[in-house]
């Protein structure tokens, strides 16, 4: 079967590696469909990875495909069905777990894609504890992205900032996979959206799809902008995932007793952070690493009422090289999508 691999650093190939046997009990065989490409996709290719792994590995964090097969015991799929899957490999037994925190789990076995063999092959069995339904409605293409792009966002706005209607909120790369989706989830409850982008030519894009104010970053400084928007009040909730480069703008960007919620730092991992402008403004900060199975269903749902991704460009298996460099531009706006 053909699999996208890793050899080293920025050399992807794609591999002709042996089928995987029947699937085990407890397990499904998937025929991978659409692989979606992430910033955690563009570290691993980098070698900025800060974790130890063997190379060669196969590729690919978030996917969604079909089920081939079966193995003993499992009942809740059949051959045929649209399925996604969750894509770190945990314990299913600790109390996190047990509590469907999955994102917590304590004796997780790794993300796959990252530290373990990924989604970027054209089969592969993987535990059916770890695999979601798609609904009929849902293309495998969109629901490809649903395991990352849209339950991370749904984890981020709603079980950590517990995001209301009617509250405004800070965008940031609103033309990246997740900003599109932030834009459309916080649009949908009433929101009123700020967002910023790096180039005009993105301005219009974000603006259809619900954007209320667009701040183009390399011209204006948001922070600037947030206040003169909002008549020096400040955002009730800013959604980070840039890092170094505008945490604390978003900060300043914030109400008295706003939420900023944070899941990256592509643009750096330390910042420096003034304690009196925290504790005297009471802002709440909240990490929020990846989501839970139960984001993932949400998140499918959203799909299925009609709330689909934004998709950049699709490619073959064989040039995502191209389509990991054009990540790395910042050019993208939506998702890639990596065709099998």
């Amino acid at each position: 079967m053909r699999a996208l691999t890793l050899v080293a650093d920025r050399n992807l190939v794609v591999a002709d590696l042996p089928s995987p046997p029947p699937p085990a009990a407890g397990e499904v065989q998937v025929r991978i469909a659409a692989v979606a490409l992430n910033h955690i996709d563009v570290w691993g290719y980098r070698g900025m990875a800060f974790v130890k792994r063997k190379l060669p590995i196969v590729v690919g964090a978030e996917a969604s495909g079909t089920i081939e097969a079966v193995g003993d015991g499992v009942t809740a799929f059949k051959p045929g069905q649209k399925v996604v899957m969750y894509g770190a490999l945990t314990c299913g037994h600790c109390k996190a777990c047990q509590e469907g925190r999955d994102n917590l789990c304590e004796n997780v076995g790794g993300l796959i894609g990252f530290h373990v063999d990924g989604f970027a092959r054209e089969l592969m069995n993987i535990a059916a504890r770890l695999v979601i339904p798609v609904p009929d409605a849902v293309d495998l293409r969109d629901a490809a992205c649903a395991p990352i792009a849209f339950s991370t966002v749904q984890h981020m706005l709603f079980d950590n900032a517990k995001l209301q209607p009617g509250e405004t909120v800070l965008v940031h790369a609103g033309g990246s996979g997740i900003g599109t989706v932030a834009i459309m989830m916080a649009k949908a409850i009433g929101c009123t959206v700020i967002t910023t982008v790096g180039d005009d030519s993105k301005i219009e894009g974000v603006k259809k799809l619900g954007a209320d104010h667009v701040i183009n970053y390399r011209q204006d400084r948001f922070e600037h902008e947030c206040r003169k928007i909002t008549k020096k009040k400040g955002v009730d909730v800013v959604f980070e995932h840039v890092g170094a480069d505008t945490f604390n703008g978003s900060l300043l960007s914030l109400k008295r007793g706003g939420r900023l919620v944070t899941c990256g730092s592509t643009s750096g991992p330390t910042t420096t952070l003034n304690l009196m402008q925290l504790f005297q403004q009471q802002y709440k900060i909240f990490g929020s690493f990846g989501a839970t199975m139960k984001n993932i269903a949400e998140s499918l749902d959203k799909m299925a009422a009609g709330m689909l991704p934004v998709i950049d460009t699709e490619v073959p298996l064989d040039d995502v090289g191209a389509a990991l460099k054009r990540m790395e531009s910042r050019q993208v706006f939506g998702k890639i999508i990596v065709r099998f």
